[in-house]
């Protein structure tokens, strides 16, 4: 049986839905191109699992093949690069730049964030060292001519993995009222308004914050993006509105250190009659559905769920039937619906390049989204929006205000999210 757990996001790859991303680096000084596409390929070496290219198998099956062919390193222009096309040399990973700033650029099958910093870290430590001499490398960097180990390529066994019940379940449904605002984007995401800001707060005041309302990064920005949406929709009767916290679930299913994407999501429901509330109380009422849904058995059962529908996209007859099936049994699609999303990395050793990077920024699909990162002195957030309506912006800018909590804001950019090539 064909298996092989990276190639199952292509399946459900449309002109409509790309599963692609991009991390975009800014540093303190202009790039380099010689120095960074000699860095590039030094880095790629390190990572046989992204160095690769699709292929098809007698049955009809996507294969990833190893792709020899560099990895590309070409300047950013203003519109969107086809992953595993002869622009980038086959490849599922390409980086651009243009001025102090570097996009790693990847399709979402083989890695989230998490397995993509691997690459990115190792690529500006390459960098940074060839420009400025010694730096300090990041604990957990993966350097070049270092084995992949075990932990780095590991993934569970579905069978073997216990089928206890969870003690409790998100049951507060769908929430409709953003239907009519990502229609025009359900039905085509690369159109040209797809925006997102970067907003830049000070880590050292964020933290304080929290401290003082005792919450956490993300209970904090849910309830944030509550008062945002209260006052963005229109309140109509039997409805409410909710958030979801990007959670990952690779601790619960033994692959901690695995570079593959292990996210499940945590919902929040809020109802109208909150609306008025603080942000501390909104706060407080995020961190109960946050530690209800937070359980090893949810990650565990959301683990068995997606393995089986991989195991029946192989069962399928030819790769039209493949890919329906996949759409129509996608994990992500049958989530729940909410409001917004909130997706937070957490923190990130980048041992002595914190000193160079000014910023890092996650780019991704989504409406009304906010990617966090978090550099040594600052939270790095990008605010993803669909259209060129400041409002939403305007309205989260204004509550941080209201809270007393410093930021900067960029102006609006255009996300040029990759698309995908497939063989023929």
């Amino acid at each position: 049986m064909f298996r092989n757990p990276d190639t199952y996001l292509l399946y459900e790859y449309m002109e409509k839905l790309s599963f692609t991303a991009r991390i975009k680096v800014c540093l303190d000084d202009t790039v380099d191109r010689k120095l960074l596409k000699d860095a590039a390929q030094e880095a790629i070496s390190r990572f046989p699992y992204f160095s690769v290219k699709i292929g098809l198998d007698e049955g009809q099956n996507y294969i990833l093949e190893h792709n020899d062919n560099p990895i590309a390193v070409i300047p950013e222009k203003d519109m969107r690069l086809t992953l595993g096309s002869d622009d980038v040399n086959g490849h599922l990973f390409a980086i651009t730049y243009r001025d102090n700033c570097i996009w790693f650029n990847f399709s979402h099958a083989p890695c989230g964030g998490t397995g993509a910093l691997f690459w990115v870290k190792t690529t500006l430590y390459q960098y940074m060292v060839k420009k400025y001499g010694s730096i300090e490398p990041p604990k957990d960097i993966k350097l070049p001519g270092t084995p992949v180990t075990e932990g780095e390529m590991y993934y569970p066994d579905a069978d073997k993995l216990p089928d206890d019940e969870p003690i409790s379940r998100y049951t507060g449904g769908d929430t409709n009222l953003h239907l009519g605002r990502t229609l025009k984007y359900l039905l085509n995401p690369f159109v040209k308004d797809n925006y997102y800001y970067q907003i830049e707060i000070p880590a050292k005041d964020f933290m304080d914050y929290a401290k003082k309302i005792d919450g956490s990064p993300n209970t904090i920005l849910t309830a944030f993006m509550f008062k945002v949406s209260s006052r963005l929709f229109k309140e109509k009767k039997d409805t409410f509105l909710s958030g979801r916290i990007a959670a990952d679930y690779r601790n619960e299913i033994g692959a901690d250190l695995s570079y593959r994407d292990f996210v499940r999501f945590i919902h929040v429901k809020y109802e109208w009659s909150m609306k008025d509330e603080s942000i501390q109380k909104l706060n407080m009422r995020a961190r109960g559905p946050a530690i209800a849904q937070n359980l090893p058995e949810l990650g565990v059962e959301r683990f068995k769920k997606l393995e089986k529908v991989h195991r029946e996209i192989d069962e399928q007859p030819n790769l039209k039937a493949k890919k329906k099936y996949a759409s129509q049994n996608s994990t992500f699609r049958s989530d729940p619906r909410d409001t917004y999303t909130i997706s937070y990395v957490g923190q990130v050793d980048w041992g002595g390049m914190d000193a160079h990077i000014k910023g890092v920024y996650s780019i991704t699909d989504g409406d009304l989204m906010l990617e966090v990162n978090v550099i040594r002195d600052a939270f790095c957030i990008s605010y993803q929006l669909i259209n060129k309506d400041p409002k939403p912006l305007e309205l989260f800018c204004e509550e941080l205000k209201k809270e007393g909590v410093p930021y900067s804001v960029s102006e609006r950019f255009a996300r040029y999210l990759p698309k995908i090539k497939f063989p023929s």
